[in-house]
């Protein structure tokens, strides 16, 4: 049996371990090595990586897509998208989806790993239809988490019903590293007993000390396609080591496609990379430890660090402990929605915001009322009633796809920027992270001049 890796320094282990803050000019000169690995695909795109761009690295996302097309052109370029939330945190509609597809697909990208939070597959279907008319592979995603609602037989129906729409390669993506070896083998069977052609994919972090046990048991299950990070960035809040899982597999005689001098000479690239953000502090060394407490409260890494940072901007970091106790209580008011962004974020400032107030849902936060409206699809189990009637009062919540109430969009915005978008891909930034984007536009304009004036008085 062959078993393939899909590397992830390049977003989720970046993103999991210091906050999407690499920018692309740490990694550049050792893309064509990458590509010389043997990859079945690099993680490279989507994810926070579109957000970091431009709010904190004054990169364009879609200009760091094309200079990774260029330097790989041997490897498959895969990224994550939110379904009808694209890669912000709000449902978009059908025409910027699709446009966000297919230039994603245009500038590079081959995979495109699309999930919901919710899991509410109503909200992937149009992703995935344009996907694949695109060109690209629509790879589908379920969002996994423990709770009374999430069993064997609900995560079998929806791959099933991702197959059915299409998908050509399913994920059991365990954003919180939860997933246990019993429980991975369990699942995997579960899929592959009831598609067994169906090539299918974990991916999972290291945040409980799961991870490495859960990948083997996932490879003798059936799993033909494992996540995995360069062993400097593994580990803790990332993914298993992708040298550890290769060498552990071979040993077992499974079949293998990546040339292993070439991942040694891809960590040796990054150690001092890892080296440099420990000393700067961005890389904390809680993000590389294991937290065995994530197996209780779901938590995933990123919202972790998140919830931390909340806290310790209010000067109460002292009650992070309170506020993880009160997250599984809020989740299970919410309908045990897994734990995944947007939800996550959702979650964990409602927990915190319960906690600080001193009086649970005095304040709740606009996206969770939006939530409790439906706007982001069917919760997966049963919402607190009290709740929802405490914040709709007499409204009805949406039953519908919330996307099929939105009006088109990317034809209007674009007319609205005029000449401040230079194309199509500025429209599509503009639309997911407006404020941010328009900043950029600035800088961009503003860098432009200089070196106009400059290359003038030169000349």
């Amino acid at each position: 049996m062959k078993v393939n890796f899909t590397e992830t320094v390049l977003r989720d282990a970046n993103q999991s371990l210091i906050a999407t803050r690499m920018p692309i000019e740490k990694f550049r000169e050792i893309l064509p090595t990458l590509d010389k690995a043997g990859y079945y695909s690099l993680e490279c795109w989507g994810g926070a990586t579109f957000d970091s761009c431009l709010r904190y690295l004054n990169e364009d996302p879609w200009e760091r897509l094309r200079t990774i097309r260029a330097a790989c052109p041997n490897t498959k370029l895969q990224m994550l998208l939110r379904g009808q939330n694209l890669l912000g945190y709000k449902h978009y509609p059908d025409d910027v989806v699709r446009k966000f597809v297919e230039l994603s697909v245009k500038n590079g990208i081959d995979i495109i790993r699309i999930f919901d939070a919710l899991n509410d597959l109503r909200n992937i279907r149009v992703a995935v239809d344009q996907t694949i008319k695109s060109g690209a592979i629509a790879s589908g995603a379920i969002s996994y988490t423990t709770s009374p609602v999430h069993t064997l037989e609900n995560y079998v129906k929806l791959c099933k019903e991702m197959k059915e729409m299409g998908c050509q390669t399913i994920c059991i993506k365990d954003m919180a590293g939860v997933i246990t070896p019993k429980e991975t083998y369990d699942l995997v069977s579960a899929i592959k007993n009831a598609l067994p052609d169906m090539p299918l994919i974990l991916h999972t972090h290291c945040t409980t000390g799961m991870a490495f046990m859960s990948v083997i048991k996932a490879v003798e299950a059936g799993c033909d396609i494992i996540d995995t990070a360069t062993s400097c960035f593994s580990g803790g809040t990332s993914q298993p080591a992708t040298e550890t899982v290769y060498d552990a597999l071979e040993q077992m005689g499974y079949e293998l496609s990546l040339d292993r001098k070439v991942l040694k000479e891809v960590n040796d690239f990054f150690k001092p990379i890892r080296d440099e953000y420990l000393a700067s502090g961005l890389l904390k060394p809680k993000a590389m430890a294991t937290d065995t407490d994530a197996l209780t409260y779901k938590v995933p890494g990123g919202m972790l660090s998140n919830l931390m940072a909340q806290l310790e901007a209010m000067n109460a970091l002292d009650r992070l402990d309170e506020a993880l106790i009160e997250t599984p209580k809020v989740r299970e008011d919410l309908g045990y929605p897994p734990l995944v962004t947007p939800m996550s974020q959702m979650v964990g400032v409602q927990a915190a915001t319960n906690v600080l107030v001193g009086e649970r849902y005095k304040n709740v936060s606009k996206e969770v009322k939006a939530y409790l409206r439906g706007e982001y699809g069917k919760a997966p189990g049963k919402v607190n009633e009290a709740l929802q009637k405490q914040v709709l009062g007499d409204e009805q919540p949406v039953t519908c796809r919330y996307a099929d109430l939105l009006e088109p969009e990317f034809e209007k915005t674009k007319a609205k920027l005029g000449d401040i978008a230079k194309c199509d891909e500025d429209v599509l930034s503009y639309i997911a992270f407006p404020q941010v984007a328009e900043k950029f536009f600035e800088a961009r304009r503003a860098k432009e001049e200089n070196v106009a004036k400059y290359t003038i008085v030169e000349a």
